[in-house]
């Protein structure tokens, strides 16, 4: 029904080609078009972005991708060109020719993902997650909000939203916290993360738990976990100022009854937990959980910090009841580290250690064959669903 509709409002002969189709929906996406015609145009668009021939033909367009932005914030195309963004920016394949063809386009959805007033934030924030996702169109996503605006003022608003309950009242920003979690691959979004005096992670640590969305806890708990591979802030993450580690224990604990000895050894914000207590529903989720306390015992100091807070009785009984087994091998892995030995001399700070080449060959290859598991096991969009016409 929605292609069928669509097509009443992009006319064109068998002769003409895809590319000339699509310059001829432009009369029909201008402001002031004929509503119904408009909506029939959106909907086409978005047809087009349900498949991979459809989204390279519309990546390149650059009058299209800005008229898809102008749309009245209101109208139902609106909603429909939002949604078409984030099926084009959900392919990894064009995110060089989006960026290409428009380089404003993240600053514009930045700009609709945080006004308190738009309605389609969300799709907005989506879209940017999407195209933040690989190292390479996130570095060139980060150069282009910072051409836009100062870095840190980006990051500020965005975590000010993500932070801020009801910031928006027609749009739950979720989104935003994967697009954060994105962004914090890059150095200098976790320099501004781990700055002492902005307290952004303080304000971030009580989303660990946030129970109305997976999308969020997930960004932010990857947030944290990539703030931990800065090694040279983990006395200040596990210190009094903010005080990580109980935050990132406590979605993996359950409603275990410990011996009073063994109670006195954890966090107070961990003892005596209520006996309905609930683990962290989502295995992605946990094993990050586990990766960032991994990362926190890098160094000597690190390690004993976790020691002293409990952590091996948190983690032992995670790995009994964990039913994933990605889980439960790095829940292993960082017990053996709790309760083994100390690294020799010159090699404490286990980030620093030099892997021999061929170790580290090998361990290319798994992960090359993981990731290969990893790609036919899962969707593609581990974000965004894609949309799709009625």
């Amino acid at each position: 029904m929605g292609e069928a509709g669509a097509g009443a409002g992009a006319p064109g002969g068998p002769e003409t080609s895809p590319e000339a189709e699509v310059v001829k929906l432009l009369p029909f996406l201008a402001p002031g078009a004929r509503a119904d015609l408009q909506a029939a145009a959106v909907r086409h668009v978005l047809a087009l972005t349900g498949c991979g021939p459809g989204r390279a033909l519309l990546a390149g367009q650059a009058a299209l991708l800005q008229a898809l932005m102008e749309l009245a914030p209101a109208s139902a195309p609106a909603r429909d060109a939002a949604r078409a963004l984030v099926n084009l920016a959900a392919d990894p394949g064009l995110h060089e020719t989006l960026l290409a063809a428009d380089p404003g386009l993240p600053a514009r959805l930045l700009g609709r993902a945080l006004d308190p007033q738009w309605p389609w934030a969300e799709e907005a924030a989506a879209a940017l997650a999407n195209l933040s996702r690989e190292p390479a169109p996130c570095a060139a996503l980060m150069a282009a909000l910072a051409a836009a605006e100062p870095a840190d003022s980006v990051l500020e608003r965005l975590v000010r939203a993500l932070c801020t309950p009801g910031y928006n009242a027609r749009a739950p920003l979720h989104y935003l916290a994967p697009l954060l979690s994105n962004l914090s691959q890059r150095p200098a979004a976790r320099a501004f993360l781990l700055d002492p005096d902005r307290c952004v992670v303080q304000r971030l640590l009580p989303l660990t738990q946030y129970p109305d969305s997976s999308v969020r806890r997930g960004g932010v708990v990857g947030t944290l976990r990539n703030c931990c591979f800065e090694h040279r802030h983990h006395e200040w993450l596990l210190g009094p100022e903010v005080d990580i580690l109980p935050f990132l224990l406590l979605p993996l604990a359950g409603p275990e009854d410990f011996s009073e000895e063994e109670m006195e050894r954890l966090p107070v914000d961990l003892q005596y937990l209520p006996p309905d207590k609930q683990r962290e529903p989502d295995a992605d989720i946990r094993k990050m959980l586990v990766e960032a306390i991994m990362l926190l015992t890098a160094t000597a100091p690190g390690r004993q910090q976790v020691r002293d807070q409990g952590a091996y009785l948190i983690l032992r009984e995670l790995h009994s009841w964990e039913p994933e087994p990605d889980v439960r091998t790095a829940c292993e892995k960082l017990i053996q580290v709790l309760i083994g030995d100390e690294p020799e001399r010159g090699m404490e700070n286990l980030l620093e250690v030099q892997v021999p080449e061929d170790v580290e060959q090998q361990l290319q290859q798994l992960d090359c064959r993981e990731q290969e598991q990893l790609e036919r096991e899962l969707a593609p969009e581990p974000w965004v669903e894609r949309a799709t016409p009625t």
